[in-house]
């Protein structure tokens, strides 16, 4: 009895390095970011699969420009399956959380007002030179890596998908949108 026992504590104890390992980082928002040098176009080099992208299939890239009001103008652009390119613009403004902790709406701008029109877009992980960020959400069901280049060294990829997955992240369904090097 005491052996079966220690086994159930044993197997109970591997599963639980093995679920702390998977999620060893903090999904949270950077705590500093400085939105002047995050400003101008990023690439995007991978995603999470998400309905309003499902047409996209390259040269993905998001414009960020700031505003009179001190917010912050994103214009997302992609190439189609059909050969065109599709634009979206919305707005992005800063929250009373971390530096990193950004919201965005797509929504017209007498739609603003409502709560539910605004979508967490938290920086979680960026490069000190402001040369690649990945950006999440709370709920895990966002995530784009970007780069201020329109591709990226495999290592460097891989780096920022092994720690996307370390904040439990289903890395497994990420869309590869740009050349890995």
């Amino acid at each position: 009895m005491a052996h079966r026992r220690k086994a159930w504590w044993l197997l109970g104890a591997m599963l639980g390095v093995s679920a702390a390992h998977a999620q060893s980082l903090a999904n949270e928002p950077v705590k500093q970011l400085d939105l002047k040098r995050y400003l101008g176009v990023w690439h995007e080099i991978a995603h999470l699969p998400m309905f309003f992208q499902r047409q996209c299939v390259d040269h993905i890239t998001a414009t960020y420009s700031e505003l009179p009001d001190g917010q912050v103008r994103v214009h997302n652009a992609c190439r189609t399956k059909g050969g065109g390119m599709d634009a979206s613009d919305g707005v992005a403004r800063t929250t009373r959380g971390p530096a990193g902790a950004l919201e965005v709406r797509f929504a017209p701008a007498w739609l603003a007002w409502l709560p539910w029109v605004w979508a967490d877009y938290w920086v979680v992980e960026l490069d000190p030179g402001y040369r690649w960020a990945v950006v999440g959400s709370p709920s895990r069901r966002y995530l784009w890596v970007l780069s201020r280049e329109p591709d990226m060294s495999r290592t460097q990829f891989e780096a920022l998908r092994r720690h996307a997955a370390e904040r439990g992240y289903d890395v497994d369904k990420l869309v590869i949108t740009a050349p890995l090097n």
